[in-house]
């Protein structure tokens, strides 16, 4: 299966590529630099994944956790310094709701249906996670899923500095 640019980053990698939570030269590590270089071209997350990642790595085990002034600089410089960042536009938010309704989607499911959500709109063909099964709902859209490593593999950079 060939790489379907462009891409949409959700919260596990953003969290997995900035804080070093399982060692160096993670998949996620190597996924977010080749996003820094541009070997990707555009790519897209959410603003909702701008607000989880500042959630999770403000929260995470004291050994990682980062401080609130260090996550929004991350955000800021990292995030939105290199991702296009989207929301849901306004006239799609209530059809997309609908849609969830429709589907059976409760409790917390709801915010990864958002993210997917989200991508879909932004004309996303990829989406990479480490939450792959979060997401499958988004293979009959269209859309591909992927792990970093998957990514990494099918562009052909693992292994690459």
């Amino acid at each position: 299966m060939a790489l379907a640019p462009p891409l949409f980053v959700d919260t596990s990698v953003l969290v997995g590529g900035l804080v070093e939570i399982s060692g160096p030269d993670t998949p996620e590590q190597r996924t977010f630099a080749a996003i820094a270089q541009g070997r990707f071209g555009p790519v897209h997350t959410a603003w909702h994944c701008c607000l989880e990642f500042y959630s999770v790595s403000t929260r995470l085990p004291e050994e990682f956790r980062l401080r609130p002034e260090d996550a929004a600089r991350l955000v800021e410089e990292e995030i939105l310094g290199r991702f296009e960042v989207w929301d849901l536009p306004p006239e799609n938010r209530l059809p997309w709701l609908r849609e969830a309704v429709a589907d059976g989607i409760a409790g917390g499911r709801i915010y990864d249906t958002h993210i997917a959500g989200v991508a879909r709109s932004c004309g996303a063909r990829t989406l990479v996670t480490e939450n792959r099964r979060h997401f499958l709902s988004l293979l009959r859209s269209g859309l591909v899923v992927l792990t970093a490593r998957e990514l990494l593999a099918q562009a052909d950079f693992e292994g690459k500095g």
